[in-house]
């Protein structure tokens, strides 16, 4: 590769605020007028050539080496990528895109409040119905990550893709695992997050990939791009060299609850 390839989000809330993150730091995103090109120019920054990908194909293409940088949600970086042991740094948090990863459980289970209570009742549930509890998310390595770390272990992921806060009512779950910004829709559907049951507060990030070939001409661009940007963040070490390191904030998770 001769120049540092940029992936960010393709459409909606998330490109709008990413091209405006990039403005502010004196680089212009233009997409191209031809919709299905999925490229865009960067203007005010040499040897940077921005693709536009779905938020969801980022982590993935990062992990493969196949761009240098990219943007996307922290929630899917730690999903997708952290788990998997490749090297996919968080260099630098963008202040918009927020949502949090959280545990909720149907309303009217009144006396259901933590994480330990939810594990009472998965022992309940077992004895009753002669099956684990079902949880559905599309998280599923975080939530196992989460529910071993707090002693949960007789449930089962059901696989959501979409719709996930409508699985107990439609009978697909007991419970769920998914994002939330403002818990509108949590409390619409009659759901509440469990006091403990924080798991991640994500935002936007931009990342950098060490899966990807670094020359040492793309190591100086990064360096240059990373000043301009005011990243606090380093070029992989070594030219074509993919590191087997941890990512650079690693996949522990915080043990505050959510706040109101």
């Amino acid at each position: 590769m001769s120049a540092l390839v940029l992936g960010l989000p393709s459409k909606g809330r998330l490109q709008a605020d990413t091209i405006a993150w990039f403005a502010a730091r004196g680089i212009e995103i233009a997409p191209s007028a031809r919709s299905r090109e999925y490229r865009a120019e960067a203007r005010g920054a040499e040897g940077l050539a921005v693709v536009m990908l779905s938020a969801g194909e980022i982590p993935g293409e990062l992990a493969a080496g196949r761009i240098h940088l990219g943007v996307t949600g922290e929630d899917l970086i730690r999903e997708r990528v952290a788990f998997r042991g490749r090297d996919v740094r968080l260099a630098a948090p963008m202040g918009f895109g927020h949502a949090d990863l959280v545990v909720a459980v149907p309303d009217f289970w009144v006396d259901v409040e933590t994480m330990a209570d939810l594990d009472e009742v998965c022992a309940a549930f077992r004895a009753r119905h002669g099956r684990s509890l079902r949880i559905a998310t599309k998280y599923h390595n975080l939530t196992r990550s989460f529910f071993r770390a707090r002693g949960v272990a007789d449930y089962r992921i059901v696989d959501s893709q979409g719709a996930t806060e409508a699985a107990p009512k439609n009978r697909m779950a007991e419970a769920i695992v998914d994002i939330t910004s403002s818990g509108a829709t949590l409390r619409a559907n009659h759901l509440r997050v469990l006091e403990d049951g924080l798991i991640l507060r994500s935002e936007a990030t931009l990342c950098v990939s060490g899966e990807a070939v670094w020359t040492d001409a793309l190591r100086r661009s990064y360096a240059a791009l990373a000043a301009q940007l005011g990243l606090d963040a380093d070029p992989p070490e070594e030219p074509g060299i993919r590191p087997p390191r941890a990512p650079a904030t690693p996949p522990a998770l915080p043990a505050e609850g959510p706040q109101a």
